[in-house]
């Protein structure tokens, strides 16, 4: 790159006299990050779960499904398939499959896992299903052709209903569900939708067989007789380890599964998560005790396909020269970069700072109103943005094909900011290296505390994690380089 070039997501370089007023500048910044780290909890945002779109899928390079059955025979019924044709019927979905998602065979979890949602158990029954696999393996294909499977589309009523935590999944969800029910004349409705046609709309009872959305507003029509759930045959419960955490939806949840049960003891229940922490996992089990079981060790979950490493920084002060002196100049290549830290006020900060040195560059935060988040999110999956720093609003299950860059600022923790948040941070650097792309990911590590919580999360994980010099631009040429983010040699 010659030196006059403009180096991704920069608009100009800065003149001297403009550095020298800066280096104050990022000193002032540094020390404010460091403060805006120890806030309370209304300004750190949970996950919110944007689904993965259908732009491809992302196979994990080693390891094996783990599968539980409840006996021999019913092993034999799931035995796993090579192509969709061994599972799907519907030539309408097929045709979706193959002209609108653009793909030619099963993922490893949906070959695994579509022959324990579709077919029928040794005792004739749709079985339950608790799977857990990593972000773009496919696992969203799966619940919506299993829904849309077992869909009867003569019969005009909600038969299949998905549950979601957030707007934004249930949207996107929709998008998905629609895309693959294009030539089934399979109907489809959200609590995301807004107009006077919509579901919610002047109360009207919903006769849409496919409903997609929020505990909250879900619950609502339910109780005002809006969404009859007689004829729910079968129940998804999407990223499930957070509808299930005892201190977020899980209430709601169990209800909402007794009630649909009561109606119709042999609906079908299906839970899909990345990741299931133990405790959240032996909750799963005991709502869906004879369920099917599908799971992928945890240290083989996206790990293996991203290039991680540490960088440790002296002070706040060298994260911010790292990002403008170290990474983005050596980064002719780079496609999308996500910047994950874990307080609102950082995000603001970060943001303000990284515009004065002249980046194109937004920023999200769970306070947002619902528009603005739709249009940040939105210029980014179009890419008129390239550079986009959230806080763990955006952790979650936000799929962009072009990001191939994740740095984490802040290290993720829980809300007492000392114990590792280990979901959190496989959710993160998921972002990066999408569907089978080469991807990086960098974390940004300042004194004895976040050293402390990328080490257990190493061991957590059983994957090390080398370190580069935060002042070697050598070591970063030759990591961005292996990353396919640089031509450069160091």
């Amino acid at each position: 790159m010659a030196d006059d070039d403009v180096p991704p997501g920069f608009t100009a370089k800065a003149t001297k006299s403009e550095d020298k007023e800066e280096s104050k500048a990022v000193d002032n910044l540094a020390s404010t990050l460091a403060v805006s780290a120890k806030v309370t909890d209304g300004e750190v945002d949970d996950p919110d779960l944007a689904l993965r779109l259908g732009e491809g899928l992302q196979e994990s390079t080693a390891g094996e499904i783990t599968t539980v059955t409840h006996s021999a025979a019913d092993a034999n019924i799931y035995r796993s398939v090579t192509t969709f044709e061994d599972i799907i019927e519907n030539k309408q979905l097929l045709q979706a499959i193959y002209t609108e998602m653009k793909f030619e065979r099963p993922s490893k979890i949906q070959a695994t896992t579509l022959p324990m949602i579709l077919r029928r158990s040794e005792a004739g029954i749709f079985k339950d299903l608790i799977a857990q696999a990593h972000n773009g393996s496919g696992k969203t294909t799966c619940f919506v052709l299993a829904m849309l499977s077992r869909v009867n589309p003569e019969l005009k009523c909600p038969q299949a209903l998905c549950m979601c935590t957030t707007r934004e999944l249930v949207a996107q969800n929709l998008s998905v569900l629609r895309k693959m029910a294009k030539f089934a004349g399979i109907t489809s409705t959200s609590t995301s939708e807004e107009g006077e046609d919509t579901a919610g709309a002047r109360g009207r009872k919903l006769v849409e067989q496919v409903i997609i959305g929020t505990h909250g507003r879900l619950k609502n029509w339910v109780a005002k007789r809006q969404l009859d759930v007689d004829r729910i045959c079968i129940l998804v419960f999407d990223e499930a380890d957070e509808m299930l955490k005892a201190d977020a939806f899980a209430d709601d949840s169990v209800r909402l599964i007794k009630t649909i049960r009561k109606k119709n003891p042999e609906v079908q229940l299906l839970l899909f998560s990345a990741t299931f922490n133990d405790r959240v996992k032996e909750f799963a089990i005991r709502i869906a005790p004879n369920a099917n079981q599908v799971f992928v060790p945890k240290e083989q979950l996206s790990l293996d396909v991203i290039s991680q490493y540490n960088v440790i920084c002296p002070s706040p002060a060298e994260k911010l020269a790292v990002l403008k002196d170290m990474i983005f100049p050596n980064c002719e290549k780079l496609g999308q970069t996500m910047i994950f830290v874990r307080t609102k006020d950082t995000s603001r900060a970060l943001h303000g700072q990284m515009q004065t040195w002249g980046y194109k560059i937004t920023s999200i935060q769970g306070d947002m109103p619902f528009e603005d988040r739709d249009r940040v999110v939105g210029e980014f999956r179009r890419g008129e943005t390239k550079i986009l720093i959230s806080t763990d609003v955006l952790s979650r299950g936000f799929d962009v094909s072009q990001v191939t860059l994740v740095v984490n600022y802040d290290m993720p923790v829980e809300r007492d900011q000392r114990t590792p948040n280990y979901e959190t941070y496989l959710h993160r650097i998921g972002r990066s290296g999408r569907f089978g792309r080469k991807g990086a990911a960098f974390n940004l590590i300042t004194g004895a505390q976040d050293h402390a919580v990328i080490t257990a999360i190493a061991s957590y994980f059983q994957h090390p994690i080398p370190e580069v010099a935060w002042n070697n631009e050598d070591q970063f040429i030759s990591v961005l380089n292996k990353a396919g983010l640089t031509d450069q040699t160091a």
